[in-house]
């Protein structure tokens, strides 16, 4: 993720509303290619959209969070709490998106075809490991709003609903351009990097290598250190 800094703007933070549905799908397409539209890359918007959100927008949409501007939607983050029930749904879907793609497959153009190769092919191989048992969230910005002071607005708000919801543990992936900077905003909100590797599919596209990182943060942990001066005062007045 790379952020530029200015001055934050008047931005909105609120629930996932179902009439934010189009708007959240279009802008995931509108930023699926390293922040800007992926449709040089794949054609079908559609097919696009339903793979990378409609679990959430469907099941889970207490957890999915909107940035607003004006009214305006032009950010969102999406999560789960439940990955049993994420991994059991992406299960039986992918079965209908294959089929989807199968049938689309002779009228796509030359870069889908070969976007559906490297899902095929490399993906698997490529994206990093991550927990299987702990819940987990993306986020996406339009450039016009993308800075720290938005991104952090966001993550705070989903990571107060998570204490709320008394959740232990959460992971989220993220894309890089490189080994360190661009998680350095997830380091200063106690997330941990687990593992990284470079997506190839990028190369024909930038000349700088693109890496998707996974990074997880223990909540619970973090309850435990916020008690530790509430004990020292109650001690102190002994």
């Amino acid at each position: 993720m790379d952020f530029r800094v200015f001055d934050e703007k008047e931005v909105q933070i609120r629930s996932y509303l179902p009439s934010d549905r189009q708007s959240v799908r279009d802008l995931c397409c509108d930023t699926g290619f390293l922040g800007t539209k992926i449709d040089p890359v794949f054609e079908d918007r559609e097919l696009f959209a339903d793979f990378l959100t409609d679990y959430y927008l469907s099941q889970e949409t207490d957890s999915a969070f909107v940035l607003t501007e004006n009214g305006v939607v032009k950010g969102y983050l999406l999560g789960s709490r439940f990955p049993l029930r994420h991994q059991l749904y992406s299960l039986f879907k992918n079965v209908i998106y294959a089929g989807k793609v199968i049938r689309r497959y002779t009228r796509y153009n030359h870069e889908s075809r070969r976007f559906i190769h490297w899902m095929i092919s490399k993906a698997w191989q490529e994206v990093p490991a991550a927990p299987r048992r702990v819940g987990h969230f993306h986020a996406n910005l339009l450039p016009d709003v993308k800075s720290i002071a938005a991104f952090r607005r966001l993550l705070e708000t989903y990571l107060k609903f998570l204490s709320d919801q008394g959740v232990k543990r959460i992971y989220g992936q993220m894309v890089t351009f490189d080994g360190r900077r661009g998680f350095k905003l997830f380091e200063r909100y106690g997330f941990k990097v687990l593992n990284q590797s470079e997506i190839t599919k990028y190369r024909r596209f930038t000349n700088q290598s693109v890496y998707l990182c996974t990074v997880i943060k223990n909540l619970e942990q973090e309850k435990e250190q916020l008690l530790i001066p509430l004990r020292d005062c109650s001690r102190s007045k002994d």
